[in-house]
């Protein structure tokens, strides 16, 4: 029966059935819904036939969906599902709720789905369940009580947040389910006395954070990259807790620019940030620009001079950071009024003079936390400024124009990394001088990686010293980098929302986040062969077939939206010399996709090195019984040239220590290029398409088929296991 027969599911107007819609949506099965008056839930199909119950109906949209594994990828798989669809209901039953919670954390605990390796129907019921349980799971999803089932849970509502958002906006107010709870405030008092609140995401998933101070629909947040570089893993979580959290109290996200350094600043990387963001998936409300505000920067600045609470210093710079450290006041704190706006003049100007002078705060010279030790506001700088031009000779520094233009732009939390924690009194301070309403901040863990430098300033050195080819190259950790690398930006969502939490940086393995990335390719991406070109054997079968024959068959065989391929069997097929080197004579191997045969010899040239092997077709054999299954491509002029790319890190430290050269620790060589031949299906191949080369790994198609004497460059994806993507 096709899911085209569906005609209407009818349910009671107080009950309607989450699971089944939610698994239609994620399906993409069209289903028309009505409320019915006789209480009773029921599937009507076009020919007249009808299906009654929850499960029953849950079940039928399993078996018609066309996802993977929907109800099971075999009878013992579907059997384990409707186990778990009969448990789900014992969700509510509320005395029986936090018992079932518990049953299920502990067996979640090594597990990604509830059954087998693939979401199902079960996943949806259990996920209904808890949904359906309202504030009562809402409130054990904040505790650190269930992390296991917080875990799958969040994971799943992350993966399918389109279709299971909007089943949830339209039926949730029928139920209650899940509704948000505004957060309360929970305050911590820092060293400095100041209020901060930091958080972690991992073992308390990012669903558990709450946002102090946070209203329902009163929050507005900002993202604010310089555009000095591309986004990169490290910004990535910013943004991603920035919409986590607009998303969680119905606020908005503003994408802003803090463009106040024209020295590194440019449109490429505007344009380039944009596209990054939105690859992320964030949702902003709107784009500004710190430079928007420098006429009113401009103007408060001067409001400072003249109330005494900034002076102009001409101070030189190696000098003034000595003292700052020493804390010994400048000779210049002391001008009077009229001499600070004199100078200033100057600054805007750009004169000679001006240009030997900065304006700086008159905060506190004797505070231990020296970011309070009368900080720069404003440098000079003659280059001109990627948006504006040469209009300006003066710059406002980050530290004087971020808590201006959060206040200035209703921003409500200022998410920053818990680097910046010691001038979160400075931010504070600014403000309360400025005489603008006070921002929350919130402080996150940094997020590092092992053998990864996300310094801009390092990363461009790369880039200008043609070291890699540029900020999208797979060796780099920049979104563009590691997307063209293969990852999906599904599996960095997810490893941000689970990575571990600390209050120090966060120093994350790759492995990590590529074994997430392979759980969400392997189900999906299509099988072709290769073999490696250098020392390739021939193995000749000599009662092959006399004519090349060809077979259509699945690119997946546990996924039809793979498609399918083309295969051709002849007399003559070519395999790898690292397979040839194993066999012995006599020997039955198994060929994939065609079935066994026996070598009968096998041919060395004058070193020793295997040139030729000659065999016969054994098809009746049994597959179970050989120890080699090998790859292998018929001998045709059909074969497409390839070459297989591997990356490896730039640097050959895990961490720098603070102070160390990275100079010193670069990685001599970090491109291994390989050819190779494959199937003439991968001339079909896109741009960006994902593939497994069978016994080799993942690959993305980075140059797609354009002519046969230039090469298909497939970039090898790693799988959080292999040192050595090829073999």
């Amino acid at each position: 029966m096709e899911e085209e027969r569906i005609k209407v599911l009818s349910f009671p107007s107080d009950s309607p059935p989450l699971s089944i819609i939610a698994a239609a949506k994620i399906a993409g099965i069209a289903l028309p819904t009505q409320t019915s008056t006789s209480g009773s839930l029921t599937l009507s199909l076009s020919n007249g036939l009808e299906l009654h119950g929850n499960y029953v109906i849950l079940r039928y949209i399993g078996r018609v969906a066309a996802v993977r594994n929907f109800y099971g990828d075999d009878a013992f798989h579907a059997a384990q599902i409707d186990e778990w669809l009969e448990y789900a209901p014992t969700l509510l039953l509320g005395s029986e709720f936090e018992n079932a919670c518990s049953y299920m954390d502990v067996y979640m605990e090594k597990r990604t789905f509830f059954v087998s390796h693939s979401f199902s129907i079960a996943d949806i019921a259990i996920w209904s369940g808890l949904a359906g349980a309202g504030q009562r799971w809402e409130s054990l999803r904040k505790s650190s009580k269930y992390p296991n089932l917080v875990r799958w849970y969040n994971s799943v509502s992350a993966e399918y947040s389109d279709a299971l958002n909007e089943v949830t906006a339209l039926y949730v107010g029928k139920k209650g389910l899940g509704k948000q709870v505004a957060a309360k405030p929970k305050e911590q008092k820092s060293a400095d006395g100041n209020s901060s609140d930091k958080v972690n995401l991992g073992s308390r998933p990012s669903s558990e954070i709450d946002l102090p101070y946070a209203e329902l629909g009163k929050v507005r947040l900002r993202f604010a990259p310089e555009p000095s570089g591309y986004l990169h893993i490290g910004h990535s979580k910013a943004a991603l807790l920035n919409q986590y959290f607009a998303q969680r109290y119905q606020g908005e996200v503003i994408l802003r620019f803090d463009d106040t350094n024209p020295t590194k600043e440019s449109n490429e990387f505007v344009e380039n940030l944009i596209k990054d963001v939105e690859t992320l998936g964030i949702k902003y409300q709107m784009i500004t620009y710190t430079s928007d505000y420098f006429p009113k920067l401009m103007d408060m600045a001067e409001k400072l001079i003249k109330e005494g609470k900034a002076y102009v210093d001409d101070t030189p710079r190696e000098q003034m950071q000595k003292e700052r450290m020493d804390g010994i006041e400048s000779k210049c704190r002391s001008n009077s009024v009229e001499e600070n706006l004199k100078l200033w003049k100057e600054m805007i100007a750009g004169s000679e003079r001006g240009l030997q002078c900065c304006l700086r705060g008159k905060l506190d010279m004797q505070d231990p936390n020296k970011s309070l030790r009368d900080p720069v506001y404003y440098r000079c700088n003659p280059v001109p400024h990627h948006r504006i031009g040469a209009k300006y000779k003066l710059y406002p520094t980050y530290d004087f124009a971020c808590p201006f233009v959060d206040a200035e732009e209703g921003i409500t939390h200022a998410l920053r990394s818990s680097e910046y924690h010691d001038r979160n009194a400075q931010y504070y301070r600014i403000q309360e001088d400025m005489g603008m309403r006070k921002v929350h901040i919130y402080e996150f863990s940094r997020l590092n990686m092992v053998y990864t430098l996300l310094s801009k300033r390092k990363l461009l050195w790369f880039v200008q010293m043609g070291k890699v080819d540029g900020w999208d190259d797979p060796r780099f950790p920049t979104v563009q980098g590691i997307v063209r690398r293969g990852l999906k930006i599904e599996a960095l969502i997810q490893f941000i929302l689970e990575q571990g939490a600390s209050k120090n940086l966060n120093l994350m393995e790759w492995d990590k986040l590529w074994t997430i990335n392979k759980k969400i390719i392997d189900p999906v991406c299509p099988r072709h062969t290769a073999v490696i070109e250098e020392r390739k054997v021939l193995l000749t079968l000599t009662d092959g077939p006399d004519e090349p024959f060809v077979r259509i068959i699945p690119r997946h065989k546990k996924y039809d939206g793979a498609g399918e391929k083309a295969t051709t069997y002849t007399k003559r097929i070519w395999i790898d010399y690292a397979d040839a080197e194993y066999i012995s004579v006599n020997e039955e191997v198994t060929l994939m996709d065609w079935g066994n045969a026996i070598v009968k010899e096998i041919i060395k040239d004058q070193d020793g090195n295997i040139t030729q092997l000659v065999g016969v077709l054994h098809l009746q054999g049994s597959v179970k019984t050989t120890k080699l299954k090998l790859t292998w491509l018929a001998e045709t002029s059909e074969l497409v040239n390839l070459s297989l790319v591997e990356f490896d890190y730039l640097i050959t430290k895990k961490k720098l220590e603070e102070g160390e050269d990275f100079l010193d620790a670069l990685n001599p060589c970090t491109k291994k290029e390989t050819a190779a031949i494959g199937d003439s299906n991968i001339r079909n191949l896109k741009q960006g398409e994902i593939l497994q080369l069978e016994r080799k790994g993942y690959f993305r198609c980075d140059v797609p088929f354009v002519r046969p004497s230039k090469p298909v460059v497939l970039i090898a994806i790693p799988d959080g296991r292999q040192q050595s993507v090829l073999k």
